[in-house]
């Protein structure tokens, strides 16, 4: 499927559909699974709250050999257990990567306790789209030591098997979502990417690699996001080739329009962002409808006529971040304020498209 056919399904959302970055604070499954289903776009919900499994720098490199994390989810790798048993995992890789190994590195129920009831549920209920992410290669291998505290990176032969092992992972969960007979919305999650140094030679070879991740990932019939909440070098992640990009709009909405032309061919290729629009820190205060009317201002602002309509009309709606930080209480009320949001910037998108001289879609 070409990029033009598959983005074509981008438009067949609700407009500013919402959906979620990740975690939630929830302890009871059910509930968490609940919330993700009331979203236009389902999402994944990740349960870290007393279960550092499923962090994401744990989930993401479950089943690497000599892995060992605490209870924030800072990962380390004995690089003697490692030895041993790279070449047990390079022949499941080997087998996965070639096409054999199906849904192999799906993460286990305890890395991902919802996992197995969300696909149930998005079969059941025939649903057109639902979404799931990953930790992304460069955040797993940029934070991530050996048990000597150096940096994964730094050992070729275990950085190669990382990104692998993360690929194999990521595969696996869009095969898993399509068996279901829903299409994947994929997020790769890459908060480490704010170090982003476009200087640095290894820092080019890791979006080179990227962007054949993202390939790989479309190539099995997945949008591929990416979801960054931290300001970087968004020109370089405008042209890593994905269907969607992901903000924390507070922090970063202005700086990604300094990039207007680099963002405006992103999205003539048809591609679209996912607005983080509601904050997720303890110390936000803010008004709603303020927080709309200032994306509207920017938008509009910030970009040609056309392109400012294409936007509003099929950018995903989400909070800031992920909540597993939060009470259960503040999700819910962020997720309300969600909704709000979505209605104003709906009203918003509607209006523009009605104005004399506004692109049709």
């Amino acid at each position: 499927m070409t990029a033009p056919t598959r983005r074509k399904a981008l438009a067949l959302l609700p407009v500013c559909a919402t959906t979620g970055i990740g975690s939630l604070p929830h302890t009871q499954g059910e509930l968490a699974l609940q919330k993700a289903l009331q979203l236009d776009v389902p999402a994944l919900p990740q349960l870290p709250v007393g279960h550092p499994a499923e962090l994401m720098i744990p989930q993401a490199l479950e089943g690497l050999p000599g892995l060992a994390f605490d209870g924030e989810g800072t990962c380390a790798v004995d690089v003697a257990a490692w030895s041993a048993g790279r070449d047990a995992l390079e022949a499941r890789l080997d087998a996965a990567l070639g096409g054999g190994g199906g849904m192999d590195f799906l993460p286990s129920p305890e890395a991902a306790r919802a996992l197995r009831p969300f696909l149930f549920e998005v079969e059941t209920r025939r649903l057109p789209f639902a979404k799931v992410q990953l930790a992304g290669p460069c955040t797993v291998r940029w934070v991530s030591r050996t048990s000597e505290g150096r940096p994964t990176a730094e050992l070729v032969g275990l950085d190669a098997q990382v990104f692998r092992l993360v690929l194999a992972r990521a595969l696996a969960l869009v095969r898993a979502v399509r068996a279901t007979g829903a299409t994947p919305l994929f997020y790769l999650d890459e908060p480490g990417l704010y170090a982003l140094d476009a200087r640095e030679p290894r820092h080019l070879m890791a979006l080179q690699e990227l962007r054949l991740l993202v390939a790989a990932l479309q190539r099995e019939g997945a949008l591929v996001g990416l979801h960054c909440c931290s300001n970087t070098a968004w020109a370089q992640l405008l042209g890593l080739g994905l269907d969607v990009l992901s903000l924390d709009v507070r922090l970063s909405l202005d700086a990604l329009f300094e990039e207007r032309e680099a963002l405006e061919r992103f999205l003539e290729g048809g591609s679209t962002l996912s607005l983080g629009i509601i904050p997720t820190d303890v110390a936000s205060t803010y008004v709603v409808g303020e927080l709309v009317e200032a994306v509207e201002a920017a938008v509009e602002g910030g970009l040609s006529r056309a392109h400012a309509g294409q936007l509003l009309q099929h950018a995903l709606l989400t909070p800031a971040c992920g909540l597993a930080m939060r009470s259960v209480q503040d999700a819910e009320r962020i997720f309300d304020e969600l909704r709000l949001a979505q209605r104003l910037l709906r009203r918003e998108a509607l209006a523009h498209a009605a104005r004399p001289g506004a692109p049709l879609h």
